[in-house]
């Protein structure tokens, strides 16, 4: 039996130092296309956010970076901000009512209200790549194998964990989700969403997502898998790619 998982993970994996060749308490999962819904194919997402029917979207790159707000069920636009040239977005979370989005280099927090007002610029003191929060803290990823728990307020680093799986660590941590306990995340320039303990930074489950979308759907140079949000109440995964034209509501369902 574990020859067979070895097997398994060598052709299902692209990326060796992502996943070990072994596969201990690690569950396997692929998917179905429950919808599928518009999504603007110029936007470079960077961090996805639902709550009522309604997406708010931090999109990056110096002089396209925006945060916007639209319809999910028809990708119409009700408000959007664009940041300066000299700010490259990164990751969002709505936490207490306001919208977190961070930046990349320039060590920049914006925060929003529901209507994208600009309330607050504030300097952060983390290159970010993802964001959300367990409605206690906001939590980061940096592209390294690291998540970091931070107070809302000062933003001082109150807890870090390692990411790992089987005891190795897994690198280019991108877009986070916090679901039902457990942190979601893409992994840069990969097809898969890894699931995380966030006590322990375990990872305990993998979604196999290649072949989602038709790759004359996007463009090749960016096919990059990317932003995750989550319908609390109603129990409906979302996820998208930069320049993807959809996002698809998906089930995760186990590999068998």
């Amino acid at each position: 039996m574990k020859n067979l998982i070895t097997v398994l993970i060598v052709f299902l994996l692209p990326f060796i130092y992502l996943i070990p060749v072994t596969a201990n308490n690690i569950n396997f999962y692929t998917y179905e296309i429950v919808n599928t819904y518009p999504h603007d194919k110029d936007a470079f997402t960077q961090g996805l956010y639902y709550e009522d029917g309604i997406i708010y979207e931090g999109t990056g790159k110096n002089g396209e970076s925006d945060l916007r707000k639209y319809y999910l069920k028809d990708g119409k636009i009700i408000k959007k901000h664009e940041l300066s040239i000299l700010y490259f977005g990164e990751g969002i979370t709505l936490f207490n009512e306001k919208i977190y989005q961070s930046t990349w280099k320039s060590k920049t927090m914006f925060i929003y209200d529901k209507d994208i007002k600009l309330l607050k610029k504030s300097s952060f003191p983390f290159e970010c790549w993802g964001l959300t929060d367990n409605d206690k803290n906001l939590i980061m990823s940096d592209g390294t194998s690291k998540i970091r728990f931070l107070d809302p307020k000062s933003y001082e680093v109150l807890d870090e964990i390692e990411v790992t799986m089987n005891n190795q660590p897994v690198k280019n941590i991108n877009e986070l989700e916090y679901i039902n306990n457990k942190i979601y995340a893409n992994i840069w320039q990969d097809d898969y969403i890894i699931i995380i303990e966030p006590s322990s930074g375990k990872v305990t489950g993998v979604v196999n997502l290649k072949g989602i979308i038709n790759p004359n759907n996007y463009d090749y140079k960016l096919n990059v898998l990317n932003g995750i949000a989550y319908d609390q109440e109603n129990d409906r995964l979302f996820l998208t790619g930069k320049l993807w034209p959809f996002i698809f509501e998906i089930n995760i369902i186990p590999e068998k």
